[in-house]
């Protein structure tokens, strides 16, 4: 996502905004640009597939490079193929921008810059990841020294090695270097970056980022060594991957090597503060009644089938829910629901977490959701932030109906609430002690009483406000921003129809401005 802004801004500053080009490559050569943009290979790919309709997405910091690639790309794929330049992402620009793509009906994509890898659903996409510089001599002895002066006693069992996508061309250099530098007991656990995902592969095929783990081992079968088992090497600078590498593998020891700056640290030292920080989050969702739910992506796969289990999964704790786009996220767009208690945002696993200090709600994740519905306080520390494995996990739960030794994630939280009726027969005004308060709150039930019939699927179109014939509003007993709005003290300019008789026609002034008719200083 982009930085957050402050609540009031001009709209000048969108046009006068100056970008941050960052690692962007500078004053390329001919065949330096060739080689960094892959030209050959794109166009490759695109005469394989025998696609028509092309769209190139660039980020904002290769946005520069855009019109001298699609002259090139057009000089050499010639006529009967339209490619389109597509910029300023609806969401996040590590993701396809699929939307955008149909808006041209285009029937490929090109991805330019960093990328989260997450699965697309409509469209097959082509990664150019660029070629940043990197010394892999220099990369593999830093790392092997400090790992031979900072491991523990009890070694892992194997070494895993993760890539940030702008190294993956020097991939084969490194992993020969570290076999060789390594004892040749040590497993190497990796998985190459795919260039191109089609919508159509297994999930499997495509669990190459640094947030899924590895799809598979050197020379073994994936399963047989886990990531929980490993310690990990990771190559590239301070950036969302690596911090979700270090949530969701909390239980593993991980040492980075910056190319940049030509060293390494151990990364796993900082884990604890950012899960207590993800924690003290969960902490104000579990005294949230309002929920918020965000649409952060329209491309990755499985969104939809997200929303609706966030959406059963509130109605069973009997809580609110409200469903919002607002594109990319900043506290001005969402300090307009001050009725939501606290947002959840639906989106790829690198722009999920986000650092809520302006905003005036607290923004969680789906699987910090499910921790805050938990009627017993308790986290194992293990992260997912993958929702795709979220989902699948709670399909199989549904589909068996009691918990599985093989579902690890499901037995060792327990974020499924119970039975509805055991919640009904509940005690409703039992208070809740907030950890964020220090004191015992009531909480709201929505959707508990018989006021609300409805299913709790279809309650959502109607629970907000109705308008009698008096054109005021008429709350309904299960909506939250009905009560909201009742309880402020302006609440909209009056419209008064019918009480304010219209005044007498007049002939108003004639002429030109410089003198009208019935000015006498015109005179």
């Amino acid at each position: 996502m982009e930085p957050t802004s402050a609540f009031a801004t001009s709209g000048e500053d969108a046009i006068t905004r100056t970008i941050d080009l960052g690692d962007a490559p500078k004053e390329l050569s001919y065949e330096e640009f060739e080689d960094y943009y892959e030209i050959d290979r794109t166009v490759e790919q695109i005469r394989k597939g025998d696609y028509k309709r092309i769209a190139l997405q660039f980020p904002d910091e290769l946005l520069h490079d855009s019109v001298p690639l699609y002259r090139r790309l057009k000089a050499r794929l010639g006529q009967g193929r339209e490619l389109y330049v597509l910029a300023d992402t609806s969401y996040g620009s590590c993701c396809v921008d699929e939307v955008a793509a149909q808006h041209v009906d285009a029937d490929a994509m090109v991805h330019y810059g960093h990328a989260c890898m997450s699965q697309t659903s409509r469209l097959p996409v082509f990664y150019v990841f660029g070629k940043k510089p990197i010394d892999p001599t220099d990369c593999v002895d830093k790392l092997v020294q400090t790992l031979a002066s900072s491991s523990s006693a009890n070694p892992r069992d194997a070494t895993m090695l993760q890539l940030d996508v702008a190294y993956a061309h020097r991939a084969d250099a490194i992993l020969e270097k570290l076999r060789a530098a390594l004892p040749s007991t040590t497993k190497i656990l990796y998985s190459p970056i795919p260039n191109m995902t089609h919508p159509s592969a297994p999930l499997s095929t495509i669990e190459t980022s640094p947030q899924n783990g590895p799809a598979a081992t050197d020379g073994q079968r994936k399963g047989e060594t886990t990531s929980e088992d490993c310690t990990i090497l990771y190559v590239g600078g301070e950036s969302l991957s690596l911090t979700n590498l270090l949530m969701t593998h909390a239980s593993c020891e991980v040492y980075s090597y910056d190319p940049q700056t030509m060293s390494t640290r151990l990364e796993s030292a900082r884990t604890n503060k950012l899960l207590m920080r993800r924690y003290a989050v969960v902490q104000k969702a579990r005294d949230a009644d309002v929920f918020g739910i965000l649409v952060g992506t329209l491309g990755v796969a499985s969104y939809l089938p997200l929303i609706s289990h966030l959406r059963k999964l509130l109605a069973k704790s009997h809580k609110k829910s409200y469903t919002i786009s607002v594109g990319k996220l900043n506290p001005a767009k969402l300090a307009n629901f001050l009725e939501i208690d606290c947002f959840i945002l639906v989106a790829c696993p690198e722009n999920s977490l986000i650092e809520a200090k302006d905003f005036l709600r607290p923004i969680v994740t789906p699987y910090e959701l499910e921790v805050a519905l938990r009627t017993e306080q308790s986290w194992t520390g293990r992260y997912v932030l993958n929702f795709d494995k979220v989902l699948a996990e709670y399909g199989q739960y549904e589909e068996e109906g009691k918990f599985s030794e093989s579902m690890s994630y499901v037995r060792d939280i327990e974020v499924l609430p119970e039975d509805p009726s055991a919640r009904d027969a509940e005690d409703v005004d039992e208070p809740v002690f907030s950890l964020v308060t220090g004191m015992y709150r009531h909480a709201k039930r929505y959707g508990s009483t018989a006021s609300s019939q409805q299913p709790s699927g279809d309650s959502e179109s109607s629970a907000v406000v109705l308008r009698n014939q008096d054109s005021s509003v008429a709350v309904l007993a299960d909506s939250a921003a009905g009560q909201f709005l009742q309880n402020r003290t302006f609440r909209g300019l009056e419209t008064r129809v019918g009480k304010d008789a219209p005044s007498i026609l007049e002939q108003g002034r004639s002429g030109i401005a410089r003198g009208y008719a019935d000015d006498h200083r015109s005179q």
